[in-house]
């Protein structure tokens, strides 16, 4: 088995980012014999269905040609004009079977593998210039299927030839005996057949070629699995960075959710390990208190630095502050069934602030057994 340079083995699959940078080196499946059939058959195609109209426009040459009139003979620029004639005569005898072999033969390599252009393939490449690398190639795999292949065609089209001309054996013969005119129109005829009949014989090599090229070209591109890896990394950032990255996240958001503490109602905390702050503003259009901040040990400490420092009322439930911890995110409303509980802590808050301001009396004590829903509930 084919080892890498690492003495890995290319075990896995090419990854979409391989295939797009391979194409655009032009490393993609093209298949010779394909084309050479193509070709071959297109050709042969070409020339029975426009063997007749070459035929007829080449005796109509030979006969301006060979009866030239003893005038023109005699005059200096006429063959000129003869030549010129016979240029045109010629290249419109041929024209159709040129054009539908260019078109052929421009399709045909795209048909595998798709049309591609790649400026690397025009670069110079020096290494092609070093003979060791020259006489490696010469014995390498891909020359010896080369090889096979060319003898396989070779002994292919034999065998083919030999079939078609012992079949037109008698109609090579009777063209002996035939009228000129006719004989050239029938000759166009045998030597359309006999090409078409031996580029059908090399559809067995193409067939075994185009899966055998698509093949290749898929082992080429198989990478191993330090490849897929350094790919990854180098796709979605190597994990330092990321982890970097996740770690600024987080202090611009800690830094953000600090800044909200001051705007908090209340704070409710563990009271140690667990702190929350909400803030419930109807004249918003919230329906629910919102979380503005939420933390745990030092985060916690701070959050309630900060509310000291701000003069937020501070809580100690530590019940409903795991349960709003565990349950709602940042910016988002608390569940529906904390509604009640967190409506008792905010009704004490605001009974406080009243009392504060000398507009009422000392409320009564929290409650300590706030009503939690059991699948809010969460343990120290």
């Amino acid at each position: 088995m084919a080892e890498s340079e690492s003495g890995q083995d290319k075990t896995e699959e090419p990854t979409d980012k391989r295939k797009t940078q391979a194409r655009e080196k032009g490393e993609v499946a093209r298949s010779k014999e394909l084309n050479t059939v193509a070709v071959t058959l297109g050709g042969a195609g070409a020339l029975l269905a426009f063997g007749g109209y070459l035929g007829e426009t080449l005796m109509e040459l030979m006969r301006l040609n060979f009866s030239l009139p003893r005038e023109v003979l005699m005059a200096e620029g006429s063959m000129a004009a003869y030549l010129l004639n016979s240029g045109k005569m010629a290249i419109w005898a041929v024209q159709p079977i040129l054009v539908l072999l260019f078109v052929i033969a421009f399709i045909a390599p795209i048909a595998l593998g798709g049309f591609l252009f790649s400026g690397s393939l025009l670069q110079p490449k020096f290494s092609r210039m070093n003979p060791l690398a020259g006489i490696k190639r010469m014995f390498s795999l891909n020359a010896l299927t080369e090889l096979l292949k060319a003898l396989a065609k070779f002994f292919m089209i034999l065998v083919v030839a030999l079939v078609v001309l012992s079949n037109d054996r008698q109609a090579l013969l009777a063209i002996a005996n035939e009228p000129l005119e006719q004989a050239i129109i029938h000759s166009v005829q045998v030597v359309g057949w006999s090409a078409m009949w031996m580029a059908a014989g090399l559809l067995l090599i193409a067939a075994l070629d185009v899966p055998f090229q698509l093949w290749q070209t898929h082992k080429k591109l198989k990478m191993t699995k330090q490849e897929v890896r350094d790919e990854y990394k180098d796709s979605e950032g190597k994990p330092e960075v990321k982890q970097r990255i996740r770690q600024l996240q987080r202090e611009v958001s800690q830094r953000r959710m600090m800044a909200a503490v001051p705007e908090a109602d209340v704070i409710i905390t563990n009271p140690t390990h667990y702190a929350v702050a909400l803030k419930y503003d109807p004249d918003k259009g919230s329906a629910a208190p919102l979380l503005l901040a939420k933390g745990t040990d030092f985060i916690a400490l701070k959050m309630r630095e900060i509310a000291a420092e701000h003069k937020v009322q501070i809580l100690e439930s530590p019940e409903l502050a795991r349960a709003i911890y565990y349950s709602t995110e940042l910016e988002q409303e608390i569940p529906a069934g904390l509604y009640l509980a967190v409506a008792q802590v905010l009704a004490y808050v605001f009974q406080i602030r009243q009392y504060r301001a000398g507009k009422g009396k000392a409320p009564d004590p929290l409650k300590k057994d706030l009503p939690i829903p059991p699948d809010l509930r969460r343990d120290s």
